[in-house]
């Protein structure tokens, strides 16, 4: 039988002894081991800059693309086939998100146009006197604001107004910039807030008597209505931050408004797309929702989901306000997450009670055998 045993060789490197041959490194040999190493190091050394200097260089791009896009971009005047009037119009439409001829509604109670240039003179318009936008006017001299527009009731009735009071007392005809307007209210919020109150603390009386299931808690074998929720929370983070970082973007939606995702800023486009995911997760709870509960459980189930989701949008556009409500919607996202990859480990269900199994054998719920 052969013994190996180690000992030290020349310059303190170590050596085998396997009978009578020894073996021991030579400094060539070192010496090559060492250059190895050193191209080795060098090169890794080179890729990991090059890497980060790529990753760098990816990551400002993508910053660039993303504020680029945060914004409408302004309309090209350049081209002589456009009329003067014309490029005034566009001029107006970029600068101050409506133009001329624009349809607008009187949302207050009462609102007085001053006849210019005769002065102590007014117009007064009531609630739901629908004008038109007809001509714009700059006052320097004026403190409070140095924009005015002249509306136009009818042929008769035409008077002048600040811009700052014009947007804060009209709204334009059209029916989602009301839509918009509605849900912002300062009254309808309150409303809201109240009624989702009264409901959560009715559905938390009823969910500790075992009486109702709650979204999450007790909750029904599906996933849409957590998701549901969640795409209110990320809806409502997202609309807040163009309310805070880029309002002017926010502003010429609300003035000119559509439904389609395409052809706006990237931000206003995640946010329209978020909004028609949320209509068709909607379909799909109501859907899961009829199937597994009676109609007086379901109904009970929807109202309940209706203040998780009220909740949801008041508690992120709070949090998103103070620069918090972005590590909330991550915590969110991974509540979900987990309670998704929970789902997914039940591949099977019984075929007695019906109950969720993850692998065959005995149900833990019925004692039913299933193979």
């Amino acid at each position: 039988m052969k013994t190996i045993f180690y000992h030290r060789g020349r310059g303190g490197h170590r050596g085998y002894s396997e009978g009578n041959i020894f073996t021991h490194a030579s400094d060539a040999d070192r010496l090559n081991v060492r250059q190895k190493k050193c191209r080795k190091f060098f090169s890794f050394l080179f890729l990991s800059s090059a890497s980060s200097v790529v990753k760098n260089v990816m990551n400002l791009l993508l910053c660039l693309f993303l504020l680029s896009s945060c914004y409408y971009k302004a309309p090209l005047l350049d081209s002589e086939e456009l009329s003067e009037k014309t490029k005034d119009s566009l001029t107006y439409l970029y600068e101050r998100h409506y133009t001329w001829d624009t349809n607008l509604e009187v949302v207050d109670d009462s609102i007085a146009l001053e006849r210019l240039p005769i002065k102590d003179t007014f117009i007064q318009l009531n609630k739901g006197d629908k004008v038109v936008v007809a001509e714009f006017a700059i006052h320097p001299a004026d403190s409070v604001d140095s924009v005015w527009v002249k509306l136009a009731h009818t042929q008769d009735e035409q008077g002048w107004i600040r811009e700052v009071d014009l947007k804060r007392s009209f709204v334009p005809t059209d029916s989602i910039s009301q839509a918009i307007h509605l849900f912002s209210d300062t009254h309808a919020s309150y409303f809201v807030v109240i009624f989702a109150l009264f409901v959560g603390v009715y559905l938390l009386r009823a969910f500790r008597k075992k009486q109702l299931q709650m979204v999450y808690f007790n909750d029904i074998d599906s996933i849409y209505p957590l998701f549901l929720c969640l795409l209110m929370a990320f809806s409502a983070t997202i609309y807040e931050s163009m309310q805070v970082f880029v309002p002017e973007t926010w502003e010429h939606f609300y003035f000119n408004p559509t439904l389609s995702p395409f052809k706006v800023p990237f931000i206003l486009s995640v946010f329209l797309f978020s909004i028609w995911l949320f209509l068709i997760v909607a379909l799909a709870v109501l859907d899961d929702l009829f199937r597994q509960l009676t109609p007086a459980a379901a109904i009970f189930y929807l109202l309940g989901l209706m203040s998780c989701c009220i909740f949801c949008y008041f508690f992120f556009i709070l949090m998103t306000h103070i620069y918090i409500g972005y590590l909330f919607l991550i915590f969110f996202i991974l509540v979900f997450t987990k309670k998704v990859y929970r789902n997914i480990g039940y591949k099977y269900r019984c075929g007695h009670c019906g109950e969720k199994l993850k692998e065959k054998g005995i149900c833990p719920y019925c004692g039913a055998i299933n193979e």
